[in-house]
């Protein structure tokens, strides 16, 4: 064992094989992988081996085709069998709602490159003739997937990673880690100390107590899994090819061949969580007790759906752990405040996923980028509020869901209000209908009196859909009130202050009293942030953001190493506001302050720390409206009393509550881009528009070579609004298309309710990214007709949100 190496990998599961052999890939030769057991212990061993492409975020769908496409190069570099049975892929719906989301699969596959089709029942039926025709109404095939044998797929990873020269250590139990004051560490076992530049924590059921051993708490918690083989079934005697792996919505199912038999496993609504607060450190390769009492309801549903399955005898039964974050996606990156320390776990779909986690993980160690968006799988998208019991919570209702159908519009109810701010119950007596960003209740829409305040989940336009235009068009055309506390917010303060903001941010720092748009980049010149700073004093910075992205920044934030005269703290529990917006917002607001807010006087992008009514605060004119608007903060404190006294000061002018469902449709109408849908990191400033706020001649800037080398080459695509021809609105990933050619995607639209038009935001190749080009959007299987705008559709000379 060597002493002194580059990086040492935690757990010996096929995740850690696979980031052991892309670190060994891209010269990291210096490596090594500790394993308590065997190889495959905990987890991998006792998987199903599926594997597939399609994830709803479309950087994630494209690591599993990597993924996928990687086993046969595996094959082909140790001579190690993965196992392969790449029959592609089958999904049943058995309503209208599950048909849509086919359709969206679909969609997106169109616009990923990746081969699907919509197919009817009898034809899923010769796919796969197991299938029970009269309980289904269509089905999606799709060429990629099939599943793999887990043993040898992570022997062939560990095989490929010895032969570039990484060494692997079996039965060899990692009993503590500490870190040295330059950042590595030393890796205490029971076969000797090991030091390593980096440490990556891939233990799978024990990723939790390698977190623990450095003072973490990972939200993470394993769920028992059941699934069954059965006995040889006549129906698949004689087959030309295998049937193809098959995933049933309506019964919660998934069927593949096992040899003569088949393979059946469900997500069980009477789930079990396993070992919830220590995974017991002598569990290897052991199954739990069978549990057919626990999935006998989803059983009976799967053997009226697959009757051959039902009439078979059960050969053998699996019923083992596996480990699951709040949100079903892996958790994987860096851990602010702990320097060459990595996780790489909750990967469920490990044998989907295991491959292109080791190759975004290898460049995020080597190149401190990884390379492309992960934001959905970065363990930064969980705070503090990710506690271990609202990690159990989360967990099991995820598992339950886990073959539900996941609409745009539904907001999942467990561990759930946890965070709230004063006036939460003011807006749910109001009829606040609320959803839920990084823990925090926020109002999407408030149903009026007589209106029960529930939405029903679905694909198309909801029961929302005319009280999300009501609020909108009162801020339009009276004044409107949004609770903006769900927004990230940082204080950035002390001597070096400015002289840090100037390294961080793109854009040209404002003066005292003045806020501007400021473009957070990375070194390759992309988008990792889309705020807004006040100057509230040379020394004393109010940074503004999207809330979801408050552990991703503040993380960003201390690897940018602020001087030791640099305080960054998150504001998000410590302050609370408000927007007030429309063209009577300055008659509401002059009621409550005593400057003067005449348009010349308090102009736009103005910040003063000033009283409104009786609360000190910080007071802004600013907003996401488009519309004549303020924002005001405050702590929590005074919150309240600031919400009464707006109510009173506008009850003659029209003041309506209005919610995030309003704020997005204003937003679109204004052409403004929000962070995690149409600005992350995969765009440049170029490309997004965002180049307008860049201070191209400011030196010194994180990114600006890179924004340079764009500028003068210009983007290869542009941000783009389209109005759509189209009574149901994009959800996101659907190609845009110019004569039946792919040209763009979606990130994001909905419904301009003041314009009264669909609108869709997304990129096209930028020769085609003309005011009044026209394109086709695939929008549930059907291509509606799309203008490109390249105007806002309301107020398109700013004269409103300027007057």
């Amino acid at each position: 064992m060597k002493t002194d190496v580059r990086a040492v990998v935690i757990g010996g599961g096929v995740v850690g094989c696979s980031i052991l052999y892309h670190l060994a890939k891209i010269g990291w030769t210096d490596v090594a992988l500790i394993e308590k057991n065997e190889l495959t212990s905990g987890s991998t061993w006792h998987a199903a081996g599926g594997m597939h492409t399609f994830n709803g975020d479309a950087n994630v769908s494209r690591l599993q085709k990597y993924t996928i496409d990687l086993y046969r190069e595996l094959e082909a570099l140790t001579g190690q069998s993965c196992g392969i049975h790449a029959n592609g892929g089958l999904m049943l719906a058995a309503n209208e709602g599950e048909m849509d989301y086919l359709r969206l699969v679909a969609s997106r596959a169109r616009y990923l490159g990746m081969d699907t089709e919509i197919i009817p029942v009898a034809e899923a039926k010769r796919r796969n003739v197991l299938i029970e025709e009269r309980f289904f109404t269509g089905a999606l095939w799709r060429a990629d997937g099939g599943h793999v044998d887990p043993w040898s797929t992570t022997h062939a990873y560990a095989a490929a990673a010895r032969k570039l020269g990484a060494e692997i250590h079996r039965f060899t139990r990692v009993t503590g880690l500490s870190q040295r004051l330059d950042g590595s560490w030393d890796v205490a076992t029971d076969k000797g100390t090991i030091h390593a530049e980096h440490v990556v924590n891939a233990g799978g059921l024990w990723a939790r107590e390698v977190g623990r051993m450095v003072g973490i708490e990972l939200p993470v918690l394993a769920m028992e899994h059941h699934y069954i083989v059965t006995e040889a079934i006549p129906e698949l005697e004689g087959l030309e090819r295998e049937i193809i792996n098959t995933t049933d919505f309506s019964g919660e199912i998934y069927v593949r061949q096992e040899g003569k038999g088949a393979l059946l496993g469900t997500y069980e609504h009477n789930c079990t969580p396993w070992s919830v607060d220590r995974t017991p450190d002598d569990f290897a390769t052991q199954l739990l007790p069978d549990a057919f009492d626990r999935i006998a309801p989803e059983l009976e549903v799967g053997f009226e759906h697959f009757p051959a399955v039902g009439r078979a005898g059960v050969r053998k039964s699996v019923n083992g752990p596996f480990t699951f974050a709040p949100d079903g996606n892996p958790l994987v990156g860096p851990v602010k405040g702990l320097p060459n320390f990595w996780v790489a776990c909750a990967v469920m779909a490990g044998f989907s996923q295991g491959g292109g986690i080791g190759l975004i993980l290898s460049r995020w160690m080597a190149e401190n980028d990884p390379g492309q968006d992960v934001i959905a799988m970065d363990v930064a998208r969980f705070g503090t509020f990710a506690t271990p019991r609202y990690t159990k919570a989360k967990v099991i209702e995820n598992y339950r869901r886990r073959f539900r159908l996941a609409y745009p519009n539904e907001e999942l109810p467990d561990a759930r209000p946890l965070r709230r701010t004063p006036v939460y119950d003011r807006l749910k007596a109001a009829g606040a209908v609320f959803g839920a960003n990084f823990g925090l209740e926020h109002a999407l829409w408030f149903a009026p009196a007589g209106v029960e305040p529930r939405e029903e989940p679905t694909y198309r336009r909801s029961n929302a859909f005319a009280h999300v235009k009501a609020e909108c068009l009162a801020v339009r055309e009276a004044v409107g009130l949004y609770e903006t506390s769900n927004y990230g917010k940082y204080e950035i303060s002390g001597a070096g202050a400015r002289a840090w903001l100037d390294t961080l941010l793109a854009c040209r720092l404002p003066k005292p009293g003045r806020m501007a748009i400021a473009p957070m980049l990375n070194e390759a010149g992309r988008i990792v942030g889309d705020l807004s700073i006040a100057c509230l004093a040379f020394d004393r910075y109010l940074l503004i953001g999207s809330g979801f992205a408050e552990a991703f920044h503040l993380r960003w934030f201390w690897q940018r190493k602020p001087p030791a005269d640099v305080h960054v703290r998150s504001a998000a529990s410590t302050l609370t506001g408000f927007s007030v917006a429309g063209p009577n917002a300055r008659t509401l607001m002059q009621r409550l302050v005593r400057e003067d807010l005449a348009p010349d006087a308090f102009r736009l992008f103005a910040v003063k720390e000033t009283a409104v009514g009786m609360s000190p605060a910080i007071f802004t004119r600013a907003g996401f409206t488009g519309e004549l608007g303020y924002e005001i903060w405050v702590t929590p404190d005074y919150q309240a009393t600031l919400y009464d006294e707006i109510m009173e000061a506008g009850g003659d002018l029209g003041l309506t509550l209005f919610g995030g469902r309003a704020l997005s449709s204003l937003r679109l109408e204004k052409a403004y881009g929000s962070f995690n849908k149409d600005f992350r990191p995969d765009y440049t400033p170029a490309g997004t528009g965002l180049d307008l706020f860049v201070d191209f001649a400011k030196p010194g800037f994180t990114g600006r070579d890179a924004v340079l080398a764009e500028r003068e080459k210009g983007p290869k695509k542009r941000f783009a609004v389209l109005e759509v021809d189209s009574d149901t609105e994009v959800i996101g990933y659907e190609p845009i298309l110019k004569g039946g050619e792919v040209v763009g995607h979606v990130t994001s639209g909905g419904y301009g309710h003041y314009v009264g038009k669909s609108l869709a935001i997304g990129y096209v190749k930028a020769e085609h990214a003309e005011d009044g080009a026209e394109f086709t959007i695939d929008i549930f299987g059907q291509d509606r007709p799309a203008i490109l705008r390249k105007a806002p559709l309301h107020d398109p000379n700013g004269g409103r949100l300027r007057g």
